[in-house]
Formats: structure tokens, C-alpha cells, sequence
């Protein structure tokens, strides 16, 4: 099976550091990817290059056959790759609802003109774009929450959103980064819980995540960088047994 995602010895340099340093990858059609490593090893940087915000010093990136290093945020998200953030990136005084749809916006098909008139195809499409954002709210455990202002919501409510709002343009792949940072066990777990249907579906995965349970229990195959080198890949046990990756990221227990 041809890969979704491949980076072939992508490298990304600022000034004199290389923050991703001749890296390679693929990630599969409907799997969980996970993408570990200690803190500057490059995850983020390696996210922002798949996405568009930056582009590689050298290097590819391919999103199935078509080269999609250096191209613009806007249009790697009309190919299919959408992404949540580190630092939570809402709008905060819309609803959590006004929040996904923004994320939908790749997906309306009316005109401006029939959107202006609110021609009945423009009210047909706005009643279905705000029916899809509150079953995808739903879907991510935000159900009471839908007309929330987003700056009213706790952090790992914030998150949840984010998360919404990324699968709202119906991408191919879904960059997660550090989706449970600031949530509790309980949300957590639900988050794993998505993360697995998302996959079931067909979407592909890539996650970014210091939770290393979440990492072991939800992924399927594991890379993990480190000053921005791939020092070890493969299944959860296979990565978590291999002494690179004990002595860079994991410890060895006392």
C-alpha cells in the first residue's frame, strides 16, 4: 500500500541550527502515526513543514503523488491536511460552534452574491455547514457546549474544539499537536477514543504528544526524532524497547 504522507531526508535550518535534520518517514492511509522525542528534538517544526508554514531547506514531502513541500498553508489544506496547534488558536469570542465553522470553509460551495442574498441554497447550506459543526461538537464530548463563547471554555474544552474544528474540513491526514496538554484522564481517554475512530474512518493521523500511554495505546507506528534525526521507528513495543530511544526520551526506569 502506497504511503499518504512521505518526508524524504527533509531538512529545516534556522541560521545555523537545524532544527529537522535530514528526516524520513511515511505514514499510512487510515493509521495512527505517532511522531515522539524530547523537547527541541523538531516534532512541531516537522508539523509546520507538512503544513505549509514553513518550507524545507531541502528535502520532499509528499501527500500521495503530489509534491506538496513549500506550498502555501491554504492550499496543503485544500489537499486534505488539516491541524490543530501547540498554543490554542480560537477565535474567543465566537461560540464553540461559530468556532467549527470556520473550519468548514474549504467545504461551502455558495457564491458570495448567494451568500450576500441568502438565496434559499445559501440558507440550505448555512443550516447543514452549523448542523455538521454541532454534531462534530458532539462527537468530541462538547454537546452543552455548542453555543459557549470559546474564551468561557476550560482548556481542555478549548482543545476539544480545536480538534473539531481541524476534522471539519474532512481531511485526508489530521496533524494533532499535543491534543491533550492541559486535559485530565477522563478527557484523555476520550480523546484516545476519537483518535481510533478517526482512523477506523480512513483518515490518517499524525501525532505529535509527550502522553507516552496515550502514544502507545492509540498508535500504530511510532517514529521518534531527536535534534531533529529519526533515531528509531516502528511499532509501540518494538520503539519502546530500543535502547536509543531509553537513553534520548523514554529513561531507563530506576
Amino acid at each position: 500500500m502506497s504511503p499518504l504522507l512521505a518526508l524524504d531526508r527533509v531538512e529545516r535550518a534556522f541560521g545555523g541550527v537545524r532544527a529537522v535534520d535530514g528526516a524520513g518517514f511515511a505514514v499510512a492511509p487510515g493509521q495512527v502515526h505517532g511522531l515522539i522525542g524530547p523537547n527541541g528534538a523538531g516534532k512541531t517544526t516537522v508539523i509546520n513543514l507538512i503544513s505549509g508554514l514553513l518550507a524545507p531547506t531541502a528535502g520532499s514531502i509528499q501527500l500521495g503523488d503530489r509534491p506538496i513541500h513549500g506550498l502555501p498553508p491554504w492550499q496543503v489544506a485544500a489537499l486534505g491536511v488539516a491541524r490543530t496547534f501547540q498554543n490554542i488558536r480560537l477565535f474567543p469570542d465566537l461560540s464553540a460552534r461559530d468556532n467549527v465553522l470556520v473550519g468548514q470553509h474549504l467545504r461551502r460551495t455558495p457564491s458570495l452574491a448567494a451568500r450576500m442574498l441568502m438565496l434559499p441554497s445559501a440558507r440550505t447550506e448555512e443550516r447543514e455547514a452549523r448542523e455538521r459543526a454541532e454534531a462534530l461538537l458532539t462527537r468530541v464530548g462538547l454537546s452543552e457546549r455548542v453555543h459557549e463563547h470559546a474564551r468561557h471554555l476550560s482548556y481542555g474544552e478549548q482543545r476539544r474544539v480545536e480538534i473539531a474544528r481541524a476534522l471539519a474540513s474532512a481531511p485526508r491526514l489530521l496533524l494533532l499537536d499535543e491534543p491533550t496538554a492541559g486535559m485530565n484522564p477522563v478527557e484523555v481517554q476520550a480523546v484516545a477514543q476519537l483518535i481510533r475512530r478517526v482512523a477506523a474512518e480512513g483518515q490518517s493521523v499524525l501525532l505529535v504528544e509527550h502522553n507516552v500511554r496515550l502514544v502507545m495505546d492509540v498508535c500504530d507506528t511510532i517514529t521518534v526524532l531527536c535534534f531533529g534525526k529519526v533515531i528509531a521507528e516502528g511499532a509501540p513495543r518494538t520503539v519502546a524497547e530500543d535502547p536509543a530511544v531509553i537513553a534520548a526520551y523514554l529513561g531507563n526506569p530506576k
